[in-house]
């Protein structure tokens, strides 16, 4: 039992982490062009953030062919997804984002495709699981070749859906005692420093050139550039790198529990809300005065933990649980 726990305890942990990340990476997305730092540090997040986030859903979805699982899918991702959907389309409208109340249910709002995809993603299983560590090649080579349908996009949010499905089968096809070892031998917390310190410097140096479109999966080749038949490699490469450099990440997330532990557990909660805060703030403040705060580095991580904090607080999900988790 006491390893279970602290199996659960090293994974809410590593969701606490994820979850800052992608609050913290949208909260300096609108300032990142005016600080060179911020620019850096939103490249190199978005590099591993949701790859690691996909990669431990895919881990935890290893009971896919127990009964009832297909319509747990629905409820616990279809339906929120169909929920938030319409909350997102009515908020734009009433925050002046949008000029008119238009609910589109093929074009996911925001953060909201992540809710389609990882739906789809558990569909998938039903196949590819099957084909063991083949069909995660197979997913990668589908994760290429996506790029290459000039009229893909977030039409159902396909493009991302197919571009990140191999880390969400790679986690679900990495065993426990494979985790283990790749994640809690002696070399690992040396290995992933040097990965993550690495990384960090070669994005300082501006390489590679204009990764943003990449690192989103959101577009085909053509929409990102010029399409060019090499484009697939370079998308074969950002599979093995991101993979690294999520285990250098994984490798130093602590197995101990801590205050932020039980935040772990809330994430979906986090995800679902946080960009209702952000936008409200981008919609408040005038960006001249948005712009000033592009190099308070501390009051923007501080910002995105309050948000965390909040968010991820047992009061909220007691009174918002009926629309997450369709749950009284």
């Amino acid at each position: 039992m006491a390893s279970t726990s602290r199996r659960s305890q090293y994974f809410d942990n590593a969701k606490f982490m994820l979850i800052f990340l992608v609050v913290f990476g949208h909260v300096i997305s609108p300032l990142k062009e005016k600080d060179n730092l911020l620019n850096t540090l939103y490249t190199f997040i978005f590099l591993f953030h949701m790859p690691a986030f996909i990669m431990i859903s895919g881990y935890f979805a290893k009971g896919y062919r127990k009964k009832g699982y297909f319509i747990k899918s629905i409820q616990k991702i279809l339906i929120p997804y169909v929920i938030f959907q319409i909350i997102y389309s009515l908020f734009y409208f009433l925050s002046g984002e949008s000029t008119s109340l238009h609910i589109n249910f093929f074009q996911p709002h925001w953060t909201l495709w992540f809710l389609m995809s990882l739906f789809c993603w558990n569909i998938f299983l039903y196949l590819f699981a099957r084909l063991g560590w083949y069909g995660f090649f197979l997913a990668v080579a589908l994760g290429v070749g996506i790029g290459y349908i000039d009229n893909i996009g977030s039409f159902l949010s396909l493009s991302r859906t197919f571009v990140f499905f191999p880390y969400f089968l790679f986690g679900f096809l990495l065993q426990k005692e494979q985790f283990k070892n790749i994640i809690q031998n002696k070399l690992s917390l040396p290995i992933g420093i040097l990965i993550l310190i690495v990384t960090v410097i070669i994005f300082t140096m501006g390489l590679p050139k204009d990764p943003t479109a990449w690192l989103l999966g959101d577009t085909s080749y053509a929409g990102m550039g010029e399409k060019q038949i090499t484009d697939g490699f370079i998308r074969a490469f950002q599979y093995a790198a991101t993979l690294i450099v999520v285990f250098g990440f994984l490798s130093l997330i602590p197995k101990n529990e801590y205050k932020v532990t039980k935040i772990g557990q809330r994430t979906l909660y986090v995800y679902l809300f946080h960009g209702f805060i952000i936008k409200t703030v981008e919609t408040i403040v005038p960006d001249k005065m948005l712009g000033n705060f592009s190099s308070h580095y501390l009051l923007l991580i501080c910002f995105s933990l309050l948000i965390c904090f909040f968010l991820g607080s047992f009061l909220i999900k007691k009174y918002t649980r009926p629309l997450v988790e369709l749950s009284l």
